[in-house]
């Protein structure tokens, strides 16, 4: 079965689940892709996460270039969120991209983005989150990202299908 037969069933099942505590589905398909979501509430049309996090065994010690390639892959195709997301920072010694919001929204008084770490040190890992940050206060808070269930399914396929081929 594959990731977004799975996060269907785990859609259907959870549906009305409204936390706390959030909800971890933890699905594995045939490759050994690996999605984890912590979802915070669910209901038949959408749901409500902190995070989604896929594991991509394969780019397990690849260079940077590759995660750089998945990337710019992604920003091209998840063009649905809030905002457009594209790479902001390459870091070759720990084999880590950074994507973020470009822009990020500033529409409500504060700055919200979503944030993608894709890392290729021990477990190969794409993570998706949304933040906060208040105009003259340290640091950022988490938000709660939330979408339809259909585009829920239609980024765990963009992420899959975006995956760079290695040996």
């Amino acid at each position: 079965m594959d990731l977004t037969s799975h996060l269907s069933s785990e859609l259907a099942r959870l549906a009305g689940f409204s936390g706390p505590p959030n909800h971890q589905i933890d699905v594995t398909d045939a490759a050994g892709l690996r999605l984890l979501i912590d979802f915070v509430a669910v209901d038949t049309l959408s749901s409500a996460f902190e995070c989604l996090s896929l594991h991509v065994p394969k780019l397990v010690g690849h260079e940077v270039k590759v995660l750089n390639e998945w990337a710019v892959a992604l920003s091209k195709r998840v063009t649905y969120l809030l905002e457009f997301i594209g790479p902001i920072e390459v870091d070759p010694s720990i084999n880590e991209v950074l994507i973020r919001s470009t822009p990020p929204d500033t529409s409500t008084g504060s700055t919200q983005f979503y944030e993608v770490l894709l890392s290729a040190q021990t477990d190969g890992t794409f993570s998706l989150r949304r933040y906060r940050s208040e105009s003259g206060q340290p640091g950022r808070d988490p938000v709660d990202i939330l979408l339809t269930n259909e585009t829920l399914k239609k980024l765990v396929n963009d992420l899959v299908d975006t995956i760079p081929d290695v040996a």
